[in-house]
């Protein structure tokens, strides 16, 4: 069917008879509407429209080219043109519902309106009944900058809702990432990357939800809310296309990607306040500004932009309310999500303004702690994350429910201020709950006193000369750290035998802002490669001049990190010190950077298969057994190379997202942000502050935060058992026992009958048995608890090749 009112003749008087009062009502309308575009008054002069007989007796006829041009449209009705497409949308609104729905029992909502039982009124906005409206309008729920999208073109923009496209997936159906096209006469061929929320229209209560999405997004604008792009509908499918958000939720950031091991770096103390300032300044401005309540508060439903801004989302449950506590609404119906929902709201079923702060608190709790509200696996006591964090809180053990990434990071008078605040948020009697505005104070606050405990921000330091060749002793011993000493020349740093060599300065080119927005279109969204707690990577094209003579363009990466925090600044100039100085065939090449204001950029050489944990967990290609191998070697050089020398270099976050592959799949190592000087003067190991990808660090360093060499042993052993298995090292998904992947695997490893049933099911019948035995032996000795008893990685490169060598062999055949 059209998304536009049928070009076809409608006979309103035949119909009536058969019409129940839904219909009638919307017959009423739709009379109202074509006597108001007779009457309708612009600057007190009449429209000249052409006449229409009464709806009782006419047919009402709609141009589609006129209604499509509705999206053009400003709030505020002005002129002749803008009045009749006004009001042709809304016959198209009240028209859609009956008569496109099948027959059947239920009462139809007409027109776009959010369920809600009592009226109020909200300065120009009114609620009352099933239909919301706004006086400014005459009484009618228009959204005239929200477009309405043809089933044609989601469908398009999605490869035909593709499983590849799926962002997200939940109790309302699914969403989807999509490209809209935008051709115009001025940009060809232009567009953008949207969100597009798939509803199945099973019920009266998915189109409520549609519903309440449109009215409220649809015509409120902040900073800090998910802007709605349009809508649409098909048959008994709805959706909705917002702006698409690149960094995912604050509940991926928080806790589901460290269960799936997946790019995950947790979010500094820094960007989680931010993060919660966003949240809190668009919840004041819907109970301030507008008095709605949102009533589904919580990390899943906070999006973060490429800046990891954040913004709220998911309106599907919103109503308005009001200030006082007094009014509040009455709502039987409306549930929010089980553990985050305020239970005074539960138990009474009105909610109010509070209901939210309630809420609020729970996310607030979730960011320091890192938890899920409710994790029903964990220990029974600790199943509720409020009642767990408060009775610790309670009992003076507030160090106890910070999140083991946070420790020792957060200042103790930003955390006693943010603990207050998400205590007195979370407070049993809502009157006693704090503002919204009262909320952002103190979270403000809590954010100067963290930045008042770091030491200066990066973008004190005035020039790159002054950060990469520091004059101070202190500076340059923390900065220059992988210049050789007098007493150690590059022969020393570098085994001539690994295909390396070391740089005695950074071989690195400062590239300008403005060079690296040009080559990005502007950092824009859709040439988002990556996203992780360090920033976005974008694939950007760079000019390259030879002999004087104008190159081609190449591709590049470009990795724009986060610079709010001291953390950031230590990473990006980490990634300058070794990847500058460093040349190896299995290391990814730095080809500059830029510092420029607050920004922090890193240029890489483009790898255009790109990492490892897209082929080996995402791709419907599996990787055969010969280029599985080859990868391992080629990573296993990589990581040799760094510790083949007098001034190890320990990298200390080996996994496959990190291990990046070029057009033949040769491996190389990516993402110096974490790597570390190995021990000196005859140490062991180096003690340091705890960083890296749960899953893949080494239990020694978990535990105690001493790192050594054989620390990276460990975490090329993890991936050595995700290249035999197709597994992820962590995954809550499986049963229990089995999210661990080595605490499960590693029985199996040391024993040839029970790892045959433990192979990556894409590999029976394609790999050599023995060959797999042995691999499977090397991960064992790279999983050792001992740091001593694991091998170098010069031993497992040999040991790689040997089995790379051997002859074919016979290849299994079974069956799972």
């Amino acid at each position: 069917m059209s998304f536009m009112v049928p070009n076809e003749k409608i006979n309103a008087a035949d119909a009536m008879p058969q019409m129940d009062n839904a219909r009638s009502s919307a017959l009423n309308e739709i009379r109202n509407v074509t006597d108001a575009m007779l009457c309708a008054d612009n600057d007190k002069t009449k429209l000249s429209v052409n006449p229409r007989p009464m709806m009782s007796s006419c047919n009402v006829q709609t141009d589609m080219s006129m209604l499509r041009e509705q999206s053009t449209n400003t709030m505020i009705i002005s002129g002749r043109k803008d009045v009749r497409k006004s009001m042709m949308l809304r016959i198209s609104q009240i028209i859609w519902p009956w008569k496109n729905k099948k027959p059947s029992n239920k009462t139809d909502v007409v027109g776009v309106a959010v369920s809600a039982p009592v009226s109020h009124r909200t300065s120009n906005i009114t609620l009352s009944g099933n239909t919301i409206s706004d006086k400014r309008t005459d009484g009618m729920i228009l959204t005239p900058t929200l477009r309405i999208f043809s089933f044609e073109e989601v469908n398009t923009a999605t490869r035909n809702f593709s499983e590849d496209s799926v962002l997200k997936e939940g109790g309302f159906g699914k969403l989807y990432k999509g490209w809209i096209h935008e051709n115009s006469s001025s940009k060809k061929r232009s567009g953008s990357v949207v969100a597009i929320k798939k509803l199945n229209h099973e019920s009266t209560q998915e189109f409520k939800q549609w519903q309440s999405e449109v009215n409220f997004l649809g015509r409120l604008s902040h900073p800090n809310l998910v802007k709605l792009l349009g809508y649409g509908w098909e048959d008994e499918v709805l959706f909705l296309v917002y702006e698409c958000m690149p960094c995912g939720t604050l509940a991926d950031h928080l806790y589901k990607l460290a269960r799936k091991s997946n790019d995950f770096y947790p979010l500094s103390w820094r960007q989680r306040l931010k993060i919660c300032i966003g949240v809190g300044r668009a919840l004041d401005y819907l109970h301030a500004g507008h008095g709605i309540i949102h009533l589904n508060v919580k990390a899943s439903n906070i999006v973060l932009d490429e800046k990891f801004g954040a913004k709220l989302s998911d309106f599907s449950l919103a109503v308005n309310g009001s200030g006082s506590e007094s009014q509040s609404q009455d709502s039987t119906n409306l549930i929010g999500t089980f553990g985050c929902t305020d239970p005074n709201y539960l138990k009474t079923r009105k909610p109010t303004l509070k209901s939210d702060t309630y809420s609020f608190g729970v996310v607030l709790l979730e960011v320091l702690c890192g938890r899920q509200a409710v994790e029903p696996w964990n220990d029974e006591d600790k199943c509720s994350l409020t009642t767990w964090a408060i009775d610790n809180i309670s009992s003076g053990q507030v160090d106890d429910i910070v999140a083991p990434s946070l420790r020792g990071e957060i200042s103790p008078d930003s955390l006693k201020t943010f603990v207050k605040v998400a205590e007195t948020c979370l407070h049993d009697e809502p009157k006693k709950r704090p503002s919204t505005a009262h909320v952002i104070t103190k979270l403000e606050l809590a954010l100067q006193q963290q930045e008042k405990a770091e030491s200066l921000p990066p973008n004190e330091r005035t020039s790159v000369r002054e950060v990469l060749s520091p004059t101070d002793k202190s500076q340059k011993e923390k900065i220059n750290f992988m210049v050789a000493s007098e007493k150690t020349n590059v022969a020393d740093i570098v085994s001539p035998s690994l295909g390396g060599q070391m740089l005695p300065q950074p071989s690195v080119r400062s590239f300008t802002f403005s060079e690296l927005k040009a080559a990005t279109r502007n950092f824009r969204s859709e040439a988002v490669l990556g996203v992780g707690g360090f920033g976005v990577v974008y694939k950007g094209w760079i000019n390259v001049k030879c002999s004087g003579k104008d190159g081609s363009e190449t591709p590049i990466a470009v990795k724009k990190l986060n610079s709010g925090s001291t953390q950031g600044f230590d990473e990006w100039q980490s990634e300058i010190e070794f990847l500058g100085r460093i040349s190896h065939p299995n290391l990814v090449k730095l080809l500059g950077y830029c510092l420029e204001d607050k920004e922090l950029i890193l240029v890489y050489e483009f790898m255009p298969k790109g990492s490892l944990d897209n082929h080996l967990f995402r791709s419907r290609q599996p990787l055969p057994w010969d280029i599985r191998l080859k990868i391992l070697i080629g990573a296993a050089r990589g990581m040799a190379f760094l510790h083949a020398s007098e001034g190890q270099v320990i990298y200390r976050d080996f996994k496959p997202s990190n291990i990046l592959l070029d057009e033949s799949y040769h491996a190389k190592l990516s993402d110096f942000g974490l790597a570390k000087m190995g021990p000196t003067d005859g140490h062991s190991h180096v003690t340091t502050q705890i960083m890296g990808t749960y899953g893949y660090a080494a239990p020694e360093y978990v535990a105690t935060g001493h790192l050594y060499v054989k620390s990276d042993v460990y975490g090329f052993g993890v991936v050595l058992v995700e290249m035999l298995t197709g597994l992820r090292a962590l995954d809550t998904r499986r049963p229990a026992g089995q999210h661990n992947l080595v605490d499960w695997m590693k029985p199996h490893l040391s024993k040839k009958k029970k790892l045959q049933h433990v192979i990556d099911k894409h590999l029976v019948g394609t790999y050599p048995a023995k060959s797999a035995a042995q691999l499977a032996q090397l991960a064992f000795k790279c999983l050792e608890n001992e740091p001593r008893n694991r091998p170098s990685m010069q031993e497992v490169v040999q040991t790689l090749e040997t089995i790379a060598d051997r002859p074919a062999q016979r290849r299994v055949h079974f069956s799972h």
